[in-house]
């Protein structure tokens, strides 16, 4: 995506650097957006908090290109950015859970475990995809990869049918996660038999 974009990514992404921006500085904006967001969800302001997450997505994508103009991609930033990522996606399940534990809906109690399964299939969307790489298989795979959460997620809350998000997530990611797996025994068992 930030290929297909770098038209439009490339020209905003000087413009934060003519402001004298890093791109930590833009990675620990969207970190500190995304927990304000999440704020409001907790208190039930889901299209207010939607809309800020919304806003944030751009800094996923300027951070990482605004350090290729600069010429400052390190393994350690791009560390930084998944693990803040990953912060900013939990944070905001846990708005959501917040809410829903607040919640004197007859069903809150579905939504609680729905926040909590989307958030597992989330976490195992991640840890699949880094345990195989870690073990030099290749694991780009899956229907619902972390930007397809956000453009599910993001839009749902500004539109405030979380619930709608909540059950796209917890169903396909954890398919996502059982694809990964599936993917990675596969090369497993491909390994084993050219060694054989």
């Amino acid at each position: 995506m930030r290929r297909q974009f770098s038209g439009l990514l490339d020209p905003i992404a000087a413009a934060f650097i003519g402001l004298g921006l890093r791109p930590n500085t833009m990675t620990l904006i969207g970190l500190v957006g995304n927990a304000l967001g999440a704020a409001f969800l907790s208190q039930g302001h889901m299209t207010l908090g939607g809309i800020l997450i919304l806003a944030m997505g751009p800094f996923d994508a300027l951070d990482g290109t605004m350090a290729r103009m600069l010429g400052l991609p390190t393994r350690f930033g791009a560390f930084v950015d998944s693990v803040t990522d990953r912060w900013s996606e939990m944070l905001i399940f846990l708005g959501l859970l917040y809410f829903y534990l607040q919640s004197d809906a007859p069903h809150a109690w579905l939504y609680c475990l729905l926040v909590f399964v989307a958030m597992m299939g989330s976490v195992m969307v991640s840890y699949t995809k880094a345990r195989a790489e870690a073990l030099g298989f290749d694991c780009n795979v899956g229907v619902l990869t972390r930007f397809e959460r956000y453009l599910v997620m993001a839009p749902a809350l500004a539109l405030n049918i979380p619930w709608l998000a909540l059950w796209v997530i917890a169903v396909l990611a954890n398919v996502t996660a059982l694809q990964r797996t599936a993917y990675v025994r596969s090369q497993a068992r491909k390994g084993s038999q050219e060694l054989a």
